[in-house]
């Protein structure tokens, strides 16, 4: 068997296998959850109603059925691109039009782009218009939708157009070891965004008004002093024109880090409560967990451009996959295009890796919470974020084990006080 034919045999198995394994975790996920709709379970049947348990579980039902859909038709999208010869097409298409060098590449990579964006469009519409807005959960307006998505593909122009051009740019003229200089221009993008995107990007999308309550704001800053902490500010995001899910998080990085606050966890949460919220979010900051992502993300990406750089020299890597090689051009796009498009598919069983380090890290988090503040007051915050978020108590534990980045409510609760059964 030839390399291309190996190739191309072994993408349609891992292919298959992960599109069986995602339908039996989603279907586990849905019977499980479905099956304890009828009762709260008992370590929650006193702070949580049955209304509240059982419109959790009507979500997640909801959202794990139209997940099955979204997982085949994107399956079969992936199909269509490589092995069914849709790449091969388009790139087929664009060089006959534009002839082979950077236009054509930059075309390429822009229509890929484009249609596979059009192609989910109704997806994230049905998402955010009838699932979310079945729950109460949607406050967008379709003209909100508009601006938001005028705004996203402006910003995706202007700021992934030079990103593309300077890798392909590295990827023929930079050498055999173009991959290197390549991994140090991304890992130098994303690091410049983490300090970009609070302070330029963000405001676009939403207002970010400093915290007035004073009291909170004396409380939340001696928290901050006594954890170590440092921001350039503490900031109240309106959440609420968007979704009436809440939220708390850090962002930015070194001096343009900043404390946010959806307004809609102000509105719901005690200031003790808030208080042991962001202290969990400190926990993050003390254990390092940030940087410890960010040296997995430099690893992974410096193997994966390692690879990248030696499959794109391999004739088999595209006719397996599906594309003929420029003869007469450089292929430096459909490299690209066919790693991103295949990566996901082989590393698809290796997932569940990140999803039990992130809920290591949120463990961790949530105990350094539990050290400076009230460990009750976290647990009452948790609980009143996943009866409003509709999280659901009773997820299947395989689910929860392959995907879940956050451990789930019972065993949460169960850490923080001990004695409550997970």
């Amino acid at each position: 068997m030839s390399a291309s034919s190996l190739l191309t045999f072994a993408f349609a198995v891992f292919l298959l296998a992960s599109l069986v394994v995602k339908f039996w975790l989603a279907t586990r996920q849905v019977r499980h959850v479905a099956s304890h709709r009828a009762a709260v379970p008992p370590a929650f049947a006193e702070k949580i109603s049955l209304a509240a348990h059982q419109k959790a579980a009507d979500y997640t039902v909801a959202k794990g059925r139209f997940g099955l859909l979204e997982t085949a038709f994107s399956t079969a999208v992936l199909l269509g691109w490589t092995l069914l010869g849709g790449l091969d097409a388009l790139n087929q298409a664009l060089m006959a039009w534009l002839g082979p060098g950077m236009v054509q590449q930059l075309a390429l990579l822009g229509a890929f782009i484009a249609i596979g964006g059009l192609l989910g469009l109704p997806f994230s519409l049905y998402q955010t218009f009838v699932i979310e807005e079945r729950f109460g959960f949607n406050k967008m307006t379709w003209k909100l939708w508009l601006s938001d998505f005028a705004k996203s593909t402006a910003i995706g122009i202007a700021i992934g157009l030079p990103i593309a051009a300077t890798i392909l740019w590295l990827m023929g003229a930079a050498g055999a070891n173009w991959w290197v200089w390549a991994w140090a221009f991304w890992m130098g993008v994303n690091l410049l965004a983490m300090v970009v995107y609070p302070m330029v990007i963000a405001p676009m999308f939403n207002k970010f008004e400093p915290l007035e309550d004073e009291t909170l704001k004396s409380r939340i800053t001696a928290l901050m002093q006594r954890c170590g902490f440092r921001a350039k500010g503490l900031f109240v995001m309106d959440g609420s024109k968007r979704s009436a899910h809440a939220n708390a998080y850090f962002t930015g990085f070194g001096a343009a880090k900043r404390v946010v606050f959806f307004d809609t966890l102000l509105k719901k949460l005690s200031a003790d409560e808030v208080d042991a919220v962001l202290a969990h979010e400190l926990g993050h900051f003390k254990h390092r967990h940030l940087v410890k992502m960010i040296a997995v993300l430099f690893a992974f990406s410096f193997a994966g451009f390692a690879l990248l750089g030696w499959l794109a020299a391999q004739p088999w890597f595209y006719t397996g996959l599906g594309v003929r090689p420029n003869m007469t051009g450089p292929n430096d796009a459909l490299a690209l295009m066919l790693f991103l498009l295949a990566v996901p598919v082989f590393s698809f069983f290796i997932s569940p890796l990140m999803a039990q380090l992130s809920r290591r890290h949120e463990f961790e988090a949530d105990a350094f919470a539990a050290s400076q503040t009230n460990g009750q007051d976290l647990g009452t915050a948790l609980l009143k974020l996943y009866e409003d978020n509709a999280s659901t108590l009773t997820p299947d534990p395989v689910f929860v084990k392959f995907y879940y980045s956050h451990p789930p409510a019972s065993e949460r609760l169960a850490r923080l006080s001990p004695g409550v059964p997970a």
